[in-house]
């Protein structure tokens, strides 16, 4: 790779993305400007909002005692409200001798229909004889002389208790009860302090103690925890966008142009080419942001401080500007994510075929990344090592310990975070390559939109085995059955779940893979691999889920361990698998259906169909991801895609669906059996002792019994990589691709 072709290419698109009025309005001028206009639009709808008038309709005003007063010269006394500007916004209208209602109105009616019809936004109605009643039971209120036992004995008087009418659909009826129900609490909470007057009891009986708030926190710290929630989701929703839109213009956009041929003929390689085009993209992703920070926090700090002078400190700090060092944090964890989310907008915008077309995938791309990006700004999540080895979450969980100053929990966990986050730049950047490799995605043509032509060449221009696009199709069409078919009852005994289970194996799973094999393929039993491997291939896949066993319960501890399993479920879990008649049942439901339906799923249909990308280790991981994420339980989806990747090497190398059968079958009847073991049963056996262990967190084996077993599963894997396989033509055309030495447009050169 010439580093210097890769300068020349990124200079040559700087210029070209600089060039572009629009290009450096969006990126430099917006961001300027359309802050401050949004905060001068905010702080006009805050004033407007909090200027806004509540109408309050009064019913039985006359019903209320004379001390305390809650209503004075028809409006709230100043003390009660929480403050001036509420008591004058606070509009009473009066109903004391009921001119608004009728002899035979009935005024529960009255106040809905009025709070309804927007009439009012708040009715308060007091009962009839409220007044006498609270009377009387406050006559009725021991003194110090009068024992308590006669006063329990008497009558207890039920004061009838008073109605607030609001409408939840209506802002200002939600506005309006807010400010009537502090006004009532304080009005409540005086009635109380004169019922303890008249019984001759100090305060301190209702409330003994008053409740000190300690915050040991400093303010720099608080304002530290606020920033590091805000600035991270928006600096990196900037970075993703302001990454997406460069993009395809230098992809779709040198399409729509033509200028995109002559650059693949010139004398640089595709991966220069590419890293190009990504350091351009990398430099506006990060322009962007920045551009957009500063102007966000110079704008963020005015309003939130005219706010809280509005608001009386409702934050209870004063928010400044970010700290600085906050803000260094912010630019150094910015980088990797931009230049993550750069490669991912090269690789989809190469896909586009124009740049009207571009701009369409941009909202599944933000679907993707919005869950990870929302799910560090929950309370309860917090840096771990499960968290830490999330892509995007992990980093900004490290983000908000940096800003924070909680650098010992940062330190522990900075490593896991990088290094998810590099592995996840450089398969996006090889993603990206990939796609510039590609002819048929480069220069792909627009196609018109017909769905009686496109069902007819489903059916006339069928192959031997799926396509890429119909086996992800069966992929994301087995999820959404699986994701509604969680909606439906639960199992509440044994029964019930066995049925459920093989309705899900049967009809959920299987049933779609052999229908779309029949109807959208010529051979479905190629497409399935329904044929005999080599006659040892079976034994040897059966041999390897015995050896790889003990890695694989250990790799299951250790994802349990990151992402502990509820307690509830696995209780419930433990009581229905308690229920089944025998263990024979059990190896049925959990053992052979899914080794069977599953298998001719995802390493049947979906494998063979994904083959045809060209790189046989990225269609084994792409349908072990769907064969991970069908299992529905974040824990039993990691350890899955594992197993799914030896189960996929096993189908490819043998082109059988057999030794995978046997592989799956295997695993999962271990899988059971380990957990009908009890400690009994190895008491008084020396190799039983030597080989397992029981702990707290159950049984395991010992760890020479793993490492055994993983060195002989090594040689096993080894002995099927040896064996012939048949290839598709897309990957002897990449093998044959990954095999030249000099790309032929540099010989040209």
């Amino acid at each position: 790779m010439s580093i210097s072709n890769v300068k020349l290419i990124l200079m040559r698109e700087l210029r070209d993305q600089l060039r572009d009025r629009r290009t450096l309005f969006t990126i430099a001028v917006l961001p300027l400007l359309l802050y401050p206009l949004l905060g001068m639009a905010f702080l006009q709808v805050a004033q407007f909002t909090q200027q806004h008038p509540t109408k309050i309709w009064v019913i039985g005003a006359n019903e209320l005692a004379e001390d305390p007063v809650l209503i004075r010269d028809s409006a709230f006394p100043p003390e009660l409200c929480l403050s001036l500007d509420v008591s004058n916004l606070l509009q009473l209208e009066l109903e004391e001798d009921r001119q608004r209602l009728g002899e035979d109105d009935d005024p529960d009616t009255a106040a809905r229909e009025a709070v309804q019809d927007g009439e009012f936004d708040a009715v308060i109605y007091f009962p009839p004889e409220f007044r006498e009643q609270l009377e009387q039971f406050r006559d009725r209120l021991p003194d110090r002389a009068t024992p308590v036992g006669d006063v329990l004995n008497k009558a207890v008087i039920k004061v009838p208790s008073p109605r607030i009418y609001y409408d939840t659909a209506r802002d200002e009826s939600r506005i309006a009860h807010d400010r009537v129900s502090s006004v009532l609490q304080k009005w409540r909470e005086e009635i109380g302090r004169m019922n303890l007057e008249k019984s001759q009891m100090p305060l301190a009986v209702a409330r003994p103690f008053e409740l000190l708030r300690n915050d040991v926190a400093v303010e720099e710290q608080r304002r530290a925890a606020i920033w590091s929630k805000i600035l991270p989701f928006i600096v990196f929703i900037w970075a993703l966008t302001g990454a997406f839109h460069p993009a395809i213009d230098l992809c779709a956009g040198e399409k729509e142009r033509g200028t995109l041929e002559t650059l693949l003929c010139s004398p640089a390689g595709r991966t220069e080419i590419v890293l190009g085009k990504l350091l351009t993209v990398l430099i506006f992703s990060v322009a962007t942001s920045l551009l957009n920070l500063a102007s966000m926090g110079f704008t963020g700090t005015f309003i939130l401080g005219r706010l809280q002078a509005f608001e009386g400190n409702m934050l209870g700090v004063h928010l400044g500007p970010p700290p600085l060092v906050a803000t260094g944090w912010l630019i150094l964890a910015l980088i990797p994510l931009a230049a993550l989310f750069s490669a991912l907008s090269l690789a989809i915008a190469a896909l586009a075929r124009s740049a009207k077309e571009g701009q369409y995938y941009l909202m599944p791309l933000l679907l993707i990344m919005m869950p990870l990006m929302m799910l560090p700004m929950l309370p309860a999540v917090r840096l771990d090592l499960g968290t830490a080895l999330i892509p995007v979450t992990g980093m900004m969980l490290l983000l908000q310990s940096l800003m924070e100053a909680e650098y010992a929990e940062a330190l522990n966990y900075a490593l896991p975070v990088i290094g998810v986050t590099v592995l996840c730049c450089l398969l996006a950047v090889r993603w990206a390559v990939d796609q510039f490799n590609n002819e048929s995605v480069l220069f792909r043509e627009s196609e018109r939109l017909d769905l009686g032509l496109w069902l007819r060449h489903l059916v006339r221009d069928r192959e031997d085995t799926p396509t890429v696009g119909e086996a992800l199709l069966c992929g994301v069409a087995l999820l959404v059955i699986r994701f509604f078919a969680n909606f439906l009852d639960m199992p509440k005994d044994w029964n019930d779940l066995f049925v459920l289970t093989c309705v899900t194996q049967i009809a959920f799973i299987a049933t779609p893979a052999l229908l779309m094999a029949i109807m959208l393929t010529r051979r479905p039993g190629k497409t399935l691999l329904l044929r005999m491997p080599r006659l040892t291939a079976i034994p040897a896949a059966i041999l390897l889920a015995i050896c790889l066993h003990p890695a694989a319960m250990l790799l299951a501890q250790f994802v349990q361990h990151l992402y502990p399993l509820d307690e509830g479920v696995q209780q419930v879990l433990a009581d229905l698998f308690g229920q089944a008649p025998n263990i024979w049942v059990v190896l049925l439901m959990v053992a052979v259906l899914p080794a069977i339906c599953e298998e001719l799923a995802f390493r049947g249909f979906i494998l063979s169909g994904l083959r045809h990308m060209g790189h046989k280790w990225r269609a084994i991981a792409f349908s072990s991801l769907f064969f991970g994420v069908m299992h529905g339980i974040l824990q039993q989806s990691v350890a899955a895609t594992v197993v799914g990747c030896v189960i996929g090497y096993l189908a490819v190398q043998t082109g059988s669906i057999l030794p995978c059968i046997a592989y799956h079958l295997t695993h999962n009847s271990l899988a059971v059996l380990a957990s009908q073991m009890a400690p009994e049963s190895v008491q008084g056996i020396p190799a039983n002792e030597w080989m397992i262990r029981f702990a707290e967190d159950g049984f395991s084996y010992q760890w020479p019994v793993t490492l055994t077993g993983t060195t002989i599963a090594l040689m096993l894997l080894y002995w099927f990589r040896n064996l012939p396989y048949q290839m598709s033509n897309e990957e002897e055309l990449q093998q044959t691709l990954d095999h030249q030495t000099i790309p032929e447009s540099r010989a040209m050169g």
